[in-house]
């Protein structure tokens, strides 16, 4: 099956989590079989669309790696286009002149209403002699739509569904100015780039009997349409800032990993069996649009910190530091050398099992480059009395005097130091943790040791004591 599907964001905002995921479903089908994902920027709305919002669109695909195959469409560019398709629609008797002012369509609307009509234009210039068009009056062109029978969509989410012509009203397809409407730059693009499944939001289910209306009367296939439910938030309402219908940069920011945002984000909807981890491999082979249910799906923060925190366990301590080193580094205003480095993978080791975010891991990371001396907060240094403290001197000779350092010599040396003190480990693992790390929780204090290495462990020691 040829497949040829399209992502068509307006640049009037961020790409937020729902645009992500139907890019998502986009993507994945046109890999599934073996087809084009393509890129289309719907900015014909030249007052809202925004250079920035275009940009944060871009750079938020490029973070999921969700690239589209061809260069991006921006749909701006093909007004002529679209122009000479509204004429042609002219010219076979499918479109027509409108020269009602904005005071008739007023009192259409309001009449419309009244009587529980969705018409809201009453097709008062469809059969019209231009003659009769008064000269003051710019007029838009309108599509001259079927007035009886039925539109029938065979959606491949929806099923088939169902709109009495009645209901559908003679759409503007020109504005008084000569502009397009997105209903017709839509269908031009969408024959133009040779789109055959159009996977969009359920919101676009309504346009989509117009848009296949239009389709029939230019004489073109209209794509095969899958209209997704939308995200909802989790108490069920439609998804708000309050929710989290952020911009992708934000949850970026708040620490995702793209590769778990993504695994997230394809089973808000759609499923295979109770997987819950899905590598992209796996969802490429896996996927079909049959699939999604028609349920609206509902975001869980819950959920995507535990898919997070799984995808942060499986990266490589290597691949993690690399992307947390220069957070660390503005944070701890250093410079790091291939020690620090070193250290910082050495670290990432212990300290991914305890993390859900890519932020809970650099700031858990952080006391492990701080300068010295570090700053030891109030509680920990409840336990840095002056008992502790000559006691933690012992240490650190006894520390120093280790010929080889690692987490087990360093184990076996502490416990044996607080053998010979006659004290239990707590006595000594308390204000050791204190004297290291500034605070009474870190991983064990005998691998925070050895990440530190002998020299920066006994620097920090001595700089407890001889205060």
């Amino acid at each position: 099956m040829n497949v040829v599907t399209r992502f068509a964001p307006s640049p009037t905002g961020f790409l937020h989590i729902g645009g992500a995921r139907t890019a998502l479903f986009n993507w994945l089908f046109a890999r599934h079989y073996g087809g084009k994902f393509l890129l289309r920027i719907e900015d014909t709305d030249r007052k809202r669309s925004t250079e920035e919002a275009i940009d944060a669109i871009l750079n938020g695909l490029s973070w999921l790696e969700l690239d589209a195959d061809e260069q991006p469409v921006f749909q701006s560019a093909n007004i002529k286009r679209h122009t000479e398709i509204a004429n042609e629609l002219l010219e076979t008797g499918n479109a027509y002149h409108c020269y009602c002012s904005p005071e008739e369509l007023a009192e259409m609307r309001e009449k419309a209403r009244a009587s529980g009509s969705a018409r809201l234009y009453d097709g008062t210039w469809r059969d019209k002699n231009l003659n009769d068009a008064p000269s003051d009056i710019q007029p838009v062109v309108r599509f001259k739509a079927p007035l009886e029978g039925e539109t029938v969509i065979q959606d491949l989410v929806q099923g088939t569904v169902t709109v009495s012509n009645t209901e559908l009203d003679d759409m503007i397809l020109l504005r008084a100015d000569g502009s397009p409407i997105y209903m017709l730059s839509v269908v031009v693009d969408d024959h133009d780039m040779g789109i055959t499944h159009a996977i969009r939001g359920d919101d676009h289910l309504t346009n989509a009997f117009r848009q296949t209306q239009l389709f029939h009367a230019i004489g073109w296939a209209p794509p095969e349409y899958a209209h997704i439910p939308l995200i909802h938030g989790p108490d069920g309402a439609k998804l708000s800032k309050r929710h989290g219908a952020l911009g992708i940069e934000a949850y970026r920011d708040m620490g995702y990993l793209p590769e778990a945002l993504l695994n997230y984000l394809m089973r808000l909807g759609w499923s295979h069996g109770d997987d819950e981890i899905i590598s992209l491999k796996d969802a490429i082979n896996w996927f079909e649009i049959q699939d999604v249910g028609r349920g609206a799906a509902r975001i869980d923060f819950d959920k995507l910190s535990s898919v997070n925190a799984h995808y942060i366990r499986e990266a490589t301590d290597l691949a993690l530091a690399t992307l947390i080193q220069d957070a660390v580094a503005e944070k701890t205003q250093r410079t790091f050398d291939p020690s620090m480095s070193e250290r910082l993978v050495q670290a990432v080791a212990g300290l991914k099992p305890r993390a859900k975010t890519i932020t809970e891991l650099i700031e858990n990371s952080l006391f492990y480059f701080y300068p010295r001396p570090i700053k030891i907060n109030s509680k920990a240094e409840k336990s840095l009395d002056s008992e502790a403290r000559e006691r933690l001197e012992r240490l650190a000779k006894v520390l120093a005097e280790l010929s080889q350092w690692s987490e087990e010599a360093v184990n076996v040396a502490i416990h044996e130091f607080a053998e010979s003190e006659g004290i239990k480990l707590g006595k000594i693992a308390q204000p050791l943790r204190a004297a290291l790390t500034g605070t009474t929780v870190s991983p064990g204090i005998f691998e925070v040791a050895a990440v530190l290495g002998q020299d920066e462990t006994i620097g920090r020691l001595k700089d407890v004591t001889s205060n």
